[in-house]
């Protein structure tokens, strides 16, 4: 196939970056022609005046992308379009192009934009679905994208045309996991009205980690967190429920807003087992999750796809985390890890204090779903699928 991928960077590079490159890579690796078409919101960074004034209508549709995809199609003689983000500047306008020269499109959901103009639904560090309960022009009165009642409205006004229009009913669309699915065919006030149910497809990230497996009895007696210091990912309580637990070392890999009141909170509770290790970079990471007994992401909403989840299953490392979103549908539990209450203590402590060796079974739970084959094959089977309609 000749495929064009098409992204839209945000201004801060992002989870969603690492995987259209991983799959651009993928793909070329098995002999596709991939092209690929990005743009960044960097480019915003130049609008000034009237572009600055009529920038809600360019989120809507950019003729700059339209005219652009499709000379691409012609040339490159593309048979599938798979789009990753098209906010801002790529706009809904990549669909257009494609439809008008009789192309299917695919679109990986790595967040809740459809549901929510902030993409997270999540509001004050608290899961919110208000904007699915009501509608997205809700959001307005949180300034919910980017801070900004214009730049909310913008995006809440592109989402509700494109939907009465019937633009999202064309496209076929990869989820990551089955609560993603799930989550966003909460679109459809009716059956089927705004989104396809049998166009929606689930297809995790992988990760092409490949290392020698730490057998259990090897492994040191710690679990490690990795990721942002921030309270939307249960830093605060991950490390009040330490102070329970004796025997197990917490390593924590990365910084973030919490950076500061985490060094306080150890110093005055005298938590002795937890170990700030600061900013480390990805093989360090790597090497850390692969020797512990256990990777821990207590997150307090429903995140997109954690890449460090799948990476934690491909070494073999079981995952404690919170039962809840995305998180909560990728652990299964006795087989590659625990699911617990986020917001309990008790269920945490519980969880690290009664770990068992999953290492053979959470290996092979990740070969199975989350391998470099797997994913290619069920990828090729969604564009097979969409050449369809």
């Amino acid at each position: 196939m000749n495929i064009l991928i098409v992204h839209n960077y945000y201004k801060i590079p992002g989870g969603e970056d690492t995987v259209v490159q991983n799959e651009m890579a993928l793909l070329r690796s098995k002999g596709h022609k991939v092209i690929f078409y990005k743009r960044s919101n960097e480019e915003l960074e130049k609008y000034h005046g009237l572009k600055k004034v009529i920038l809600p209508f360019k989120i809507m549709f950019s003729i700059r992308t339209f005219r652009d995809i499709k000379k691409i199609i012609k040339e490159e003689k593309i048979d599938i379009v798979h789009v990753h983000n098209t906010v801002c500047v790529v706009s809904p306008s990549v669909y257009y192009a494609a439809f008008s020269l009789k192309k299917p499109v695919v679109q990986t959901i790595h967040n809740f934009r459809l549901l929510c103009p902030g993409a997270t639904l999540l509001k004050n560090g608290k899961i919110c679905e208000e904007c699915i309960q009501k509608n997205l022009f809700h959001a307005c009165k949180y300034n919910c994208y980017r801070d900004s009642k214009m730049n909310t409205f913008a995006i809440a006004l592109m989402t509700t045309i494109h939907k009465f229009i019937g633009t999202y009913r064309k496209i076929s669309y990869i989820c990551l996991t089955d609560f993603n699915k799930n989550k966003l065919l909460e679109i459809n006030t009716k059956a089927d009205k705004y989104i396809k149910s049998s166009q929606v497809y689930v297809k995790p990230n992988f990760t092409d980690y490949n290392s020698e497996i730490v057998p259990w009895e090897k492994r040191k007696n710690q679990v490690v967190y990795a990721g942002r210091l921030d309270k939307t990912k249960g830093i605060e309580i991950m490390l009040e429920a330490w102070k329970s637990v004796k025997d197990i070392e917490l390593i924590v890999c990365g910084i973030g807003p919490e950076s500061e009141w985490c060094k306080s909170f150890i110093e005055k509770n005298g938590v002795n087992n937890v170990k700030l290790q600061g900013f480390v970079n990805h093989e360090q990471v790597m090497d850390i999750i692969s020797e512990s007994k256990a990777l821990i992401l207590l997150t307090q909403w429903y995140e997109g796809f954690p890449m460090v989840i799948a990476e934690s299953f491909a070494c073999g490392t079981q995952v404690i985390g919170s039962g809840i979103g995305n998180v909560g549908s990728l652990i299964l539990d006795g087989v590659n890890g625990k699911k617990v209450n986020q917001n309990s203590i008790e269920s945490i402590v519980e969880a690290v204090n009664n770990l068992e060796d999953l290492t053979k079974s959470t290996k092979e739970c990740s070969d199975d779903l989350y391998s470099m084959e797997k994913n290619y094959d069920k990828l090729i089977d969604i564009y097979m699928e969409s050449l369809k309609f």
